[in-house]
């Protein structure tokens, strides 16, 4: 992992309403951008605008079914962002 990619990890893991996104999807594996809008209660567009964050920043995988996306967590992302994270506690 790069810096610039742990500081763009880091930015997107900066905002709570990014953070009960993040909750919502992995305690359900798998989400519609529908379902995320209203465990979290709010509009659309303010959806809209956080997964694009952590799409950008890697942390969920967007995924067409049908008319509709879905969004997953990519673990992958997160545990080499925890790895690189931990190397300064040691």
């Amino acid at each position: 992992m790069t810096a610039k990619e742990f500081e763009r990890i880091s930015k997107a893991l900066g905002d709570p309403h990014r953070l009960k996104i993040l909750q919502e999807i992995k305690k359900n594996k798998c989400m519609a951008c529908a379902c995320i809008r209203e465990m979290i209660d709010l509009a659309q567009p303010s959806v809209s605008h956080h997964l694009k964050q952590l799409i950008d920043a890697g942390l969920v995988i967007p995924e067409k079914e049908g008319r509709e996306m879905r969004y997953s967590i990519d673990d992958k992302v997160f545990t080499d962002y925890i790895n690189y994270l931990s190397a300064f506690a040691q």
